[in-house]
């Protein structure tokens, strides 16, 4: 039988999503009272005689009827109705705190903002402060609750736990005599983390005594593993060894299973054998060393048996930002503060890609503040020489594939780069369709964020990677590598066949502030997964070699 509880909240929920739907005020307000006025009765309402739960202050007829309904059928329909016309993300929402049914109504209805990844996402590139009821503080608030909800999940960004692995890397050499070596996913520089795994030649109870000292709790153990969680719902695990088979269980646990298949299957390796060094287990077979993060496909054992796995590319190989917005739409830091800040980095020019005028949401540039934006760069590359800020833009590829400004204005940029922001519910030939049109632009020199995803929060739109991937090629269109760590696209599953087809790769942090550069590193960590080289990444050519390649797609416009 449903107890007054869950009646109470089926009228707070029904009340709630019925403001988040614009619906009726007054009989939303109305379920709200009957919510307030369930929570006050003493005694189950299933035990009452009918008649008299239409005597209860606050309960009128039509409140009383639906109790009655959810009495003998254990459901409110009406409620399972709007449920069923709500996205999930929406309701989702409903847990975050200090974000009511009135602001809900606006992220969906006006952001077009469904997940709540999208929102945190939204709060990150200060969008939100655009429209009415959201101010910097309210941003900020909602910002730091989806983090907290979110880390409530268990599973995390590379970037989010990062720092935590490495404080805890420290507490815990600092405070056992043990040696702790880190494998697993944050070793082979997984996007998305389960959980943090050391190896380890300490004792179990050991480390059982110290983990819960600081606060985890045990939540398996077996001979060869113990794992614990922290409050945060963070995952760490501790992988067992002695000093005979330390570097055989390092190496076993920084590899993926289909490497690891092949590795065992083509070698026939003996794991029981003692190596003095990781590298030992590659040289015994007649092998290159094969750094942890690209221990993942089977096909780079062959090359490693050939010596012949390139370097790749490393932070200190970025020489310019590209794709990077400023206060002229929703980025937090000025122009010259932007460039002074890429200078101060290291960095050799700066590419302003703003957003375009179809991205109201985010302050795009009408026609008219296109002209003003590009008088302000003139003004600072003359005080800024030799240092040099191109001018772009980030595009809206519009529903249907062309971009958002008529050719005398897109003419007047250096480079474009063409990206999806809105109408993202599309089958896989309504995307293709779209981004072929496109990348086919003549103006478009750069594709953003190939499939839109959201790392934990959104799944990209579908796409067919090859067929984007040879219209890139054919089109001498850049592939972007999106750096933001909730981005990480494209996927670094698709960056070798774009490598094999002579697609050049650009990591752009797509940064809203001056921090938002450090996000060159994240795209660095996933771009080596794929043997991403300096070569092969716009972003690391110098100035000179940068200003070829802009001469280049100013002649493919011609």
């Amino acid at each position: 039988m449903i107890s007054n509880d869950e009646i109470s909240n089926n009228f707070s929920l029904l009340a709630k999503l019925m403001d988040i739907h614009g619906e009726n005020s007054f009989k939303a307000k109305s379920y709200a009272a009957a919510a307030f006025s369930v929570d006050k009765v003493l005694i189950p309402l299933s035990e009452m005689p009918q008649n008299a739960i239409f005597s209860i202050k606050g309960i009128g007829e039509s409140a009383g009827n639906r109790i009655i309904e959810m009495l003998q059928t254990g459901k409110l329909q009406i409620l399972e109705d709007i449920i069923q016309n709500t996205p999930p993300g929406i309701l989702e929402m409903l847990k975050i705190k200090g974000i009511g049914p009135k602001k809900i109504a606006t992220i969906w209805k006006e952001l077009e903002i469904e997940t709540l990844g999208e929102l945190l996402y939204a709060c990150n590139e200060n969008r939100l402060t655009l429209y009415k009821g959201f101010g910097e503080k309210t941003q900020q608030n909602i910002k730091e609750s989806i983090e907290f909800y979110m880390g409530t999940m268990g599973r995390y960004l590379y970037q989010q736990v990062e720092s935590f692995s490495k404080e805890l890397e420290k507490i815990l050499t600092t405070s056992l005599p043990f040696t702790f070596q880190l494998t697993g996913e944050m070793r082979r520089q997984m996007e998305i983390i389960d959980s943090i795994d050391w190896v380890t030649n300490a004792n179990s109870e050991s480390l059982k005594a110290f983990m819960n000292s600081i606060s985890f709790q045990l939540k398996e153990e077996n001979e060869s593993k113990l794992s614990f969680k922290n409050e945060q719902n963070i995952t760490v695990q501790f992988w067992l060894a002695n000093q005979d088979n330390f570097q055989s269980v390092l190496f076993e646990t920084s590899c993926s299973e289909e490497f690891l298949n092949e590795w065992s299957h083509s070698t026939q390796w003996d794991k029981s054998a003692v190596y003095p060094m990781e590298d030992a287990i590659f040289s015994t077979y007649n092998c290159c060393p094969i750094p942890p993060c690209q221990r993942e496909s089977a096909s780079i054992i062959n090359l490693a048996k050939q010596n012949i796995i390139p370097s790749t590319i490393n932070v200190e190989d970025i020489a310019g930002i590209i794709h990077s917005h400023s206060t002229w739409s929703d980025g937090g830091n000025s122009l010259a503060e932007m460039a002074k800040s890429a200078i101060e980095k290291g960095m050799q020019y700066l590419v302003i890609s703003d957003h375009s005028k179809s991205a109201f949401y985010a302050n795009g540039l009408s026609i008219e503040r296109v002209a003003d934006q590009h008088k302000e760069i003139d003004q600072l590359n003359q005080q800024l020489a030799p240092f040099k800020i191109f001018k772009s833009i980030e595009s809206d590829i519009l529903n249907d594939g062309s971009l958002d400004y008529p050719d005398e204005i897109l003419s007047s940029f250096d480079l474009i780069i063409a990206s999806v922001h809105s109408n993202l519910k599309m089958n896989a030939e309504k995307a293709n369709a779209r981004l072929l049109k496109a990348i086919e632009n003549k103006y478009t020199s750069i594709l953003g964020h190939m499939t839109g995803r959201l790392l934990l929060s959104r799944a990209g739109y579908p796409i067919n990677h090859e067929l984007i991937i040879d219209a890139c090629v054919a089109n001498n269109v850049v592939i972007e590598l999106n750096a933001h760590p909730r981005r990480l696209d494209i996927d670094w599953r698709w960056i070798k066949k774009a490598l094999d087809k002579n697609v050049l790769i650009s990591i752009n942090p797509d940064a809203h502030t001056i921090d938002g550069y450090e996000d060159c590193k994240y795209g660095v960590l996933v771009a080596q997964k794929a043997g991403l080289s300096k070569n092969q990444n716009l972003s690391s050519f110098n100035v000179t070699q940068f200003e070829q390649f802009v001469q280049i797609q100013q002649n493919k416009r011609s």
